[in-house]
């Protein structure tokens, strides 16, 4: 069983996020599967805050970046709009360098809202951060 309404390509996501802040950030999609999407973002000078440690909003911004990329993924957009509810997300563990990788999966996945869980690690697999992200789906039209 599969989440999505059409198969996602890495390529199509990747590509969807040209000139954004996405971009900007240097976050690339890196795996989809049949109930997941995983992307990485680097912890560098357009990630860290003024500490050396990666920026919490980078780490949201990265968590809000994949739930509402997978939510997209979900539905016919001829038909229906996902747009933002809520974020809420603890961060564990700091991170100076390297990369650090998303993992998002659906905990809920109705007709008008959709509950997802982002899980950031770091690159010896460790809980970075944790997230909740709410997405409202809108009839068009």
């Amino acid at each position: 069983m599969t989440l999505w309404h059409k198969a996602p390509s890495l390529e199509q996501i990747n590509h969807s996020h040209d000139n954004t802040a996405v971009s900007q950030m240097g976050i690339e999609f890196t795996a989809v599967d049949e109930l997941s999407l995983t992307a990485r973002m680097p912890v560098d000078a357009r990630t860290r805050q003024p500490a050396g440690l990666l920026h919490g909003g980078a780490t949201m911004l990265l968590a809000e970046t994949l739930a509402s990329c997978a939510a997209w993924q979900t539905i016919d957009r001829k038909v229906t709009e996902a747009v933002g509810l809520e974020i809420n997300a603890n961060h564990v563990r700091g991170v100076r360098d390297g990369w650090v990788t998303g993992r998002v999966q659906a905990l809920h996945a109705g007709r008008s809202t959709q509950i997802w869980e982002v899980r950031v690690t770091d690159d010896q697999d460790r809980l970075v951060s944790i997230s909740r992200v709410t997405v409202s789906l809108i009839q068009r039209g």
